[in-house]
C-alpha cells in the first residue's frame, strides 16, 4: 500500500490546537524540567530516566542544534531568548490556531495577545473554578458576606458576560473532588460547601465536593444555553489528582440528566489510562467528544500509539481531536505537534493495513482529527483551506473593531543595504498574509550598491537600475512592533525568486560562511553587541535647526541615566518584548551618549537582534522628541560611538573559545587562538566591513578606547581585539574576545561574515596568536591600523581571502560603495554632519 498521500497530509495539515496554556517568560521561576514531566517535589529527580523525557530531550536538541542535555538546552533558551525559541517551535509545529485556558497560575506568564505573534488565531477557554475563586476573593462591593444566592448571581453573570468572547468553558473538577458529579446537589449542600471553602481563608480554593458540583452544573447550564462546549480534565495529571476519581465513566449521571442532553463535552488527555472508557462514552453519548493532548507527548511511543488506537476502537472519528496541552514552554507545543503527527500517521496507517480504513478515508480522517473536527466543534473562523464555509463556522475573534484594526495594520519588511542603512518596504497586513509572505515584494537590484549620501548606485558596482530582486520575509523574525502596536515588522532575505538566494544578500552571506565554519570545524560563532549612541535634542538658532546633546554628564553618570530613565525603561521593555536579552545600560563618556549591551546569541540571530534594537532605540527616542544616532563620530570634538561585538566559539553546546583549564596560555583554547589570530591578521581589510564610512576613522583614534593599533590584549580597552573574562568566568580563563572597531554604520551581517571568514583562515592555516599587549600601545613598536577608509579599502583590494568567502560580485559592489563614500566625503568636508539622520 502506498501511504505517501497520507504521510503528506499528516505532515502538511495546519493544526488547530484546541487545548493549551500560557507561555511564561524565560526568567519565570517555573523550572524548565517541568516541560517533560508532571512530577513535583522529590519525584522530579527521577523524571530524566523516563522514556518520554529522554526522547523529548533529543527532539528539542535536534530542533535547536544543541547538545542533547538539559543544561545545553537551557543555555540555548537563555541565549536565544523567548521570542526566538517560540518562533522556532511554532514554525516547526505548524499550528494555525490556539485555544488557551489561561486559568493556570504561572509566574510571569504572557497574556493571550502575546501568543498572537506565533499563530494567526488565539482564543480563550475559561476555567470555571478559577472564575469562582476570583469572584470570592474580590468579595461583595457592600462588604457583606457571601451567600449562595449572591455568589450564583455574580458567577452566572460573569459567565454570561464573556460567553460571546470565548470558545468554551473548562472544569478541573477531577482535581478538586472527582468526576462523580451529583446532578441533584441541593442548594443547602452547596451553601454549606461554600461556607466551608470560605472558612479556609483567602485566597479561596474551591474544593468542597458539593460546591464544586454546584459550580460545574451552573456552568454547564450556561454553556448549553450559549452553545459553548465544556472541556473536562480526565485521566492522569500531577499528584494533586486522585486518579481513581478521574475516570470519565463517573460522568454518567450528568450525561443521563435530561437537562444536559444538548450539552457538548470534550474529555481531555485521552482520559489515559481510561482511554477505552472514553472511547465507549463517545460512542454512546452524543454529548461526548475526545481530545488526546498531554497523552501525546508525555507517554512512551508505544503508550501514545496504544492510547490513540484505544480512542478509535469505538469512538467516531469526527469526535476525536488533536491538542498539544502545551504550557509554560514553547517546546511543549512543538513536542505535542511533532508526536501527534507521528502517532496519528502510525494509527491511521495501521487501520488501513488492518482493513478498517481505505487510504482516502484515512486522509480525510487526518484532516478531521488535526483541524476540521475542532473547527466545527469550537466554531472557529476560517484560517486555512480546511476551515471553509461548508462548516458554517463563525468567528469569535473578528469583531468589527478588530476587523478594522486588521484592515489598517501594516507590516514593515526591513533590510539593511551595503552602506549599512536600515530600509523598509511597508504593506498592509492583509496583502502580506495573502501574497507577500509567500512571494515577497520586488525591489531594484541596485539597492545593494546605494551609498550613504544619496539614493543612487555607486559607479562600478555592477548593479544598476535594470532588474529586480525579491525581498522575501523571514517569517521566523516577524514580530509585533512594541512602539506601534498596530504594526508588525519582519526581516527579509534578498532572493532572485522565491526560494533562490541572491548572491548579494547580506543575510545569505553570513549564513554561507557560518555553514563553512560548521561543516569544516563543527563550530558556531556567537556574538553579543554593545551599542553606543547619542541622544540629541533639536533647537532653532537664527532660523537654523541644530542638534545638541541630551545632557553633558560623565561616564556611568547616575544623573544622566536618571534624566533619561523614562526613555530607557521604554527602550528596554520594547527590546525585551522582541525576545532580545538586555544585559546592561549606562551613560557613556560623550555628552548625551549612552550604551545598551545585548545578550549574546548565534551570530545570525545577533545580527538580526542588532537591527531590531537600533529600530527600537531610534523610534522611542523620536517619540520623546529626541534623535538617537549611531553615527561613528557625530561631532568631531567629542567621543565616537561604536557597536563593539563580543565573539565566542561553540561546539556541541559548549564554549570552546575558552581553554579547558587555566594551564593553557592566556586562558584561550588552541582553536580560539587560531581563530582570533586569523581575525587579527585580516583586521585591516575587515575594517572596510565593520567601519565602512570615512567618519568611522575619525572614531578609531589612539587613547579613545576604540583600538587604533594592530594588536590584542587582555582586558586592554585600547586594543582593537580584547580578550574578555566577564564576571562568572573561571579564574585564568577567557570566555570571548571583543572587537572594538565595529560601529553603527556597519551592516551587521556583512561585518560578522567578514570576521568569520578571517577566523576560518586562522583555523585552516593554524595561525599563531602573537603575544598580548597589556599596556597602552606603543606607536613606535606597533603597526597602525588604517587611519582612513582609503587605507582599509586598499587592504581589502589585496585580500583575496575575503573575496573567496564573501563572494566576488558582492565584493565588487562593496568596494564600489566604499570608493564612492571616500570620494564624496573627501570633497564635502561638512557632509558628515548629515550622518546623524542616516545612522
Amino acid at each position: 500500500m502506498d501511504f505517501s498521500e497520507l504521510r503528506r497530509t499528516v505532515e502538511e495539515v495546519e493544526l488547530v490546537d484546541a487545548h493549551a496554556h500560557n507561555i511564561v517568560s524565560i526568567d519565570s521561576n517555573f523550572p524548565f524540567i517541568h516541560a517533560f514531566s508532571e512530577a513535583y517535589g522529590d519525584a522530579v529527580s527521577f523524571s530524566p530516566h523516563s522514556l518520554s523525557f529522554k526522547r523529548s530531550l533529543r527532539d528539542i536538541a535536534e530542533l535547536y542544534g544543541s547538545e542533547s542535555s538539559l543544561e545545553a538546552i537551557e543555555e540555548h533558551r537563555r541565549v536565544s531568548g523567548l521570542q526566538s525559541i517560540s518562533t522556532s517551535c511554532f514554525k516547526a509545529a505548524g499550528i494555525s490556531t490556539l485555544l488557551i485556558d489561561d486559568g493556570l497560575k504561572f509566574d510571569k506568564k504572557h497574556d493571550l495577545e502575546w501568543h498572537r505573534s506565533f499563530t494567526p488565531v488565539v482564543g480563550r477557554i475559561l476555567r470555571i473554578e478559577r472564575v469562582a475563586e476570583e469572584i470570592l476573593d474580590e468579595g461583595l462591593t457592600d462588604g457583606s458576606s457571601w451567600t449562595l444566592d449572591s455568589f450564583t448571581k455574580a458567577f452566572v453573570s460573569k459567565l454570561k458576560s464573556v460567553a460571546g468572547e470565548i470558545f468554551g468553558f473548562k472544569s478541573i473538577a477531577a482535581y478538586r473532588s472527582g468526576l462523580e458529579i451529583n446532578p441533584n446537589v441541593t442548594a443547602i449542600e452547596a451553601e454549606e460547601g461554600l461556607e466551608q471553602d470560605l472558612s479556609a481563608g483567602k485566597p479561596v480554593r474551591v474544593a468542597n465536593k458539593n460546591f464544586v458540583d454546584y459550580i460545574f452544573l451552573q456552568s454547564l447550564e450556561v454553556a448549553q444555553s450559549y452553545d459553548l462546549p465544556m472541556q473536562i480534565h480526565t485521566g492522569f495529571g500531577d499528584k494533586d489528582l486522585d486518579m481513581r476519581l478521574s475516570n470519565p465513566l463517573h460522568l454518567r449521571s450528568v450525561l443521563e440528566d435530561k437537562r444536559f442532553l444538548k450539552s457538548r463535552i470534550v474529555i481531555l488527555h485521552a482520559s489515559y489510562p481510561f482511554s477505552r472508557e472514553a472511547s465507549y462514552l463517545a460512542s454512546v453519548y452524543s454529548q461526548i467528544y475526545l481530545d488526546f493532548g498531554l497523552a501525546i507527548p508525555k507517554l512512551s511511543v508505544h503508550g501514545m500509539i496504544s492510547s490513540v488506537k484505544e480512542l478509535l476502537e469505538l469512538a467516531p472519528i469526527n469526535k476525536v481531536m488533536f491538542s498539544t496541552d502545551g504550557y509554560a514552554f514553547p517546546e511543549t507545543f512543538y513536542l505535542g505537534a511533532k508526536w501527534s503527527r507521528e502517532v496519528v500517521f502510525a494509527v491511521l496507517r495501521d487501520a488501513c493495513i488492518d482493513g478498517d480504513l481505505s487510504i482516502p478515508e484515512a486522509v480525510e480522517a487526518a484532516k478531521d482529527i488535526f483541524a476540521r473536527n475542532a473547527i466545527r466543534f469550537y466554531k472557529i473562523s476560517p484560517t486555512n483551506s480546511l476551515a471553509s464555509s461548508e462548516y458554517n463556522v463563525v468567528s469569535k475573534l473578528n469583531t468589527s473593531s478588530s476587523s478594522l484594526e486588521s484592515d489598517s495594520s501594516l507590516v514593515r519588511i526591513i533590510f539593511v543595504d551595503g552602506s549599512g542603512q536600515h530600509r523598509c518596504r511597508v504593506v498592509p497586513k492583509k496583502r502580506f498574509n495573502d501574497a507577500v509572505s509567500k512571494n515577497g515584494v520586488g525591489l531594484a537590484r541596485c539597492i545593494m550598491s546605494m551609498v550613504s549620501f544619496m539614493d543612487a548606485p555607486a559607479e562600478g558596482s555592477g548593479l544598476t537600475a535594470v532588474g529586480e530582486i525579491r525581498l522575501m520575509p523571514d517569517l521566523s523574525t516577524k514580530l509585533r512592533i512594541p512602539w506601534s502596536e498596530q504594526e508588525e515588522m519582519v526581516l527579509c532575505d534578498m532572493q532572485i525568486k522565491a526560494g533562490t538566494a541572491w548572491e548579494y544578500c547580506p543575510r545569505e552571506a553570513l549564513r554561507r560562511v557560518s555553514k563553512i565554519l560548521k561543516d569544516e570545524f563543527n563550530l558556531e560563532m556567537k556574538a553579543g553587541f554593545e551599542n553606543e549612541f547619542y541622544l540629541l535634542k533639536s533647537i532653532t538658532r537664527e532660523g537654523n535647526e541644530e542638534w545638541l546633546p541630551f545632557d553633558s554628564s560623565h561616564y556611568c553618570s547616575s544623573s544622566a541615566f536618571d534624566a533619561a530613565s523614562q526613555i530607557f525603561r521604554e527602550i528596554s521593555a520594547a527590546i525585551l518584548s522582541l525576545g532580545i536579552s538586555v544585559e546592561q545600560l549606562h551613560a557613556e563618556a560623550g555628552n548625551g551618549q549612552f550604551e545598551i549591551a545585548l545578550g549574546y546569541t548565534t551570530c545570525n540571530k545577533a545580527a538580526d537582534n542588532l537591527i531590531y534594537a537600533r529600530e527600537a532605540v531610534r523610534a522611542i527616542a523620536r517619540k520623546h522628541g529626541l534623535l538617537a544616532t549611531f553615527a561613528p563620530k557625530y561631532k568631531l570634538d567629542d567621543l565616537g560611538s561604536g557597536s563593539h561585538v563580543h565573539l565566542s566559539l561553540w561546539q556541541n553546546g559548549k564554549n570552546v573559545f575558552m581553554a579547558k583549564d587555566e594551564s593553557s596560555k592566556h586562558g584561550i583554547s588552541t582553536t580560539g587562538k587560531e581563530f582570533m589570530a586569523g581575525v587579527l591578521h585580516h583586521l585591516p581589510s575587515i575594517l572596510a566591513f565593520v567601519a565602512p564610512i570615512p567618519n568611522s576613522y575619525d572614531r578609531l583614534q589612539p587613547n579613545t578606547w576604540s583600538g587604533a593599533y594592530l594588536c590584542w590584549g587582555n582586558d586592554n580597552k585600547e586594543a582593537p581585539l580584547r580578550a574578555a573574562a566577564p564576571p562568572g568566568t573561571p579564574d585564568g580563563l577567557v570566555s570571548n574576545f571583543e572587537m572594538k572597531s565595529f560601529d553603527g554604520s556597519a551592516n551587521p551581517h556583512l561585518g560578522l561574515a567578514a570576521i568569520i571568514a578571517a577566523g576560518i583562515d586562522g583555523l585552516c592555516r593554524h595561525l599563531p596568536l602573537p603575544e598580548p599587549v597589556d599596556i597602552i600601545p606603543n606607536p613606535e613598536k606597533l603597526r597602525r591600523l588604517p587611519t582612513s577608509l582609503s587605507e582599509s579599502l586598499e587592504a581589502l583590494h589585496k585580500d583575496d581571502l575575503l573575496k573567496e568567502f564573501i563572494g566576488e560580485n558582492l565584493m565588487v559592489a562593496i568596494k564600489a560603495v566604499r570608493k564612492a563614500e571616500i570620494d564624496h566625503y573627501s570633497n564635502n568636508k561638512d557632509a558628515y554632519k548629515k550622518l546623524i539622520h542616516i545612522y
